[in-house]
């Protein structure tokens, strides 16, 4: 299953314009951002297996070390289908490719769960956000973080916001001037306000701390 990364877009192309209009009206500090960090790269990740299973080299790790692991995982033959991927012993998956111990099981168990039925992307694409979410986060390994991003950026959902995520709660801390980054709850609190454009709220929030921080864009391959 070939992987192609589609180029980055401005985010008026890709986001909704109702969304834009609702998020703005809501936080005018949104509206801000792009003319200090430049057009929103509107990134986004195959549907189904290929799609989690990018998300799960990205958990609790950098972007470039997450970009990394992926170009060694996807250059694997038949890495990226879950009959591939089980065929695969942790040599492959953890020394050639740089999967930590921990990932590679979640990886076989999102395999497993893929194939024995447990986990129905045609279905998935039907159920509300909260039940995706639940379903996603039911997987061995998977959780709300990488199921609120692989909603976001796989199945192209409108109001999710990965309240846990790091550079988010960094990213509020600066652009809202907090003296102290929110914890999750607060975080998801703060966020209520942003629906029902969550979703491109994390997008600029992500682009903004990437600019703060001087950080590349990962584009994958």
């Amino acid at each position: 299953m070939p992987i192609v990364a589609p180029s980055p877009s401005s985010a008026s192309e890709c986001a909704l314009p109702s969304d834009r209009e609702a998020l703005f009206a809501r936080e005018p500090l949104f509206a801000a951002i792009e003319a200090r960090a430049g057009p929103l790269p509107w990134r986004s990740r195959p549907r189904g297996f290929a799609g989690i299973l990018r998300t799960i080299c990205g958990q609790q790790i950098s972007n470039q070390a997450a970009g990394a692991i992926w170009r060694r995982l996807s250059a694997l033959p038949d890495a990226l289908t879950p009959e591939g991927l089980l065929t695969l012993d942790d040599a492959t998956l953890c020394g050639t490719a740089g999967l930590s111990r921990p990932k590679a099981s979640h990886a076989r168990s999102l395999a497993t769960a893929c194939l024995d039925g447990t986990l129905d992307f045609d279905l998935l694409a039907t159920l509300p956000d909260a039940q995706a979410i639940a379903t996603l986060s039911a997987v061995r390994g998977l959780g709300p973080w990488t199921a609120e991003v692989h909603l976001i950026f796989a199945e192209g959902r409108r109001d999710i916001f990965p309240s846990g995520d790091i550079a988010l709660a960094n990213s509020a801390r600066h652009l809202f001037a907090q003296e102290t980054r929110p914890a999750p709850r607060a975080l998801a609190r703060m966020a209520e306000a942003w629906s029902p454009a969550r979703s491109l709220a994390a997008r600029l929030l992500w682009h903004h701390w990437r600019h703060e921080t001087g950080r590349p864009l990962i584009e994958d391959p």
